[in-house]
């Protein structure tokens, strides 16, 4: 395609909102002010030639979200995109630690009031910092890569709801990669699923814990035979262009 001058028309319409508007809730404490960038992300996604986008993989363990969005990424990267990856595992290291990753350096009680295991309240905390997270460098131009698990519906559903807290519909894009369960099972690439079939692992989706499918998501990945990750990232890449996010410049 030919060298983008900007953000597609779509994208520059959409993007007329403040880089970032403050949250309304009534219960933050009045000491706490919102500062407005300098910088709005018109701007931004202008110098980046990009419309900030977040891209959220959800499925089953071992469906193919990390890998399929780690292919993408290097498709984007090699296209002269700005894009980023988080990715569930990662986040577990650092910024969504369990309290085991967070005793020796911070003891205890810190561990334990803020390390995340996987209960279902500690499952929506752990998508609440990724979605807080993402929604920012959305706002910075990125296109955001979220390879998640992301069991829960109204969870995703928040996330999109923060993303799109600007006034921006299409800035949030839920890939659903659909692979059935059995599928899954028969790879378990890391043993998740032997383990938890015995008992070693509580509360793992698909298995003791539910997966609450995406009712309509803006890109439907059905596992289908011969399928390969290459596949699947130019079908999601096309999807970005036609949508306005980003215009090759391959």
């Amino acid at each position: 395609m030919n060298q983008p001058n900007g953000p597609s028309s779509q994208s520059t319409q959409a993007s007329s909102s403040p880089e970032l508007s403050p949250p309304a809730s009534d219960s933050i404490s009045q000491n706490i002010v919102w500062h407005e960038a300098t910088v709005d992300r018109v701007a931004r996604e202008s110098n980046l030639t990009q419309r900030g986008t977040v891209v959220w993989f959800t499925g089953l363990s071992g469906c193919g979200k990390s890998t399929i969005a780690n292919e993408l990424d290097r498709l984007l990267i090699g296209r002269g995109a700005a894009s980023t990856l988080l990715d569930g595992d990662n986040v577990r290291h650092g910024l969504c630690s369990p309290p085991s990753g967070l005793t020796e350096e911070h003891g205890d009680e810190f561990a334990e009031r803020f390390g995340l295991g996987f209960s279902a309240i500690d499952r929506e905390e752990n998508i609440r910092r990724i979605g807080a997270v993402s929604s920012l460098m959305a706002n910075a131009g990125l296109i955001t890569l979220a390879a998640f698990v992301s069991p829960y519906r109204r969870d995703r559903d928040r996330v999109r709801r923060m993303v799109e807290a600007d006034g921006r519909p299409g800035d949030f894009l839920e890939v659903f990669v659909d692979t059935p369960l059995e599928v899954c099972k028969q790879r378990d690439p890391k043993g998740l699923y032997k383990k938890a079939i015995a008992g070693e692992i509580a509360n793992f989706t698909g298995i003791s814990d539910p997966y609450e499918a995406p009712e309509s998501p803006e890109i439907h990945l059905k596992f289908r035979e011969g399928m390969t990750p290459a596949d699947a990232a130019v079908e999601i890449l096309q999807a970005m262009v036609d949508r306005g996010v980003f215009q090759s410049r391959s």
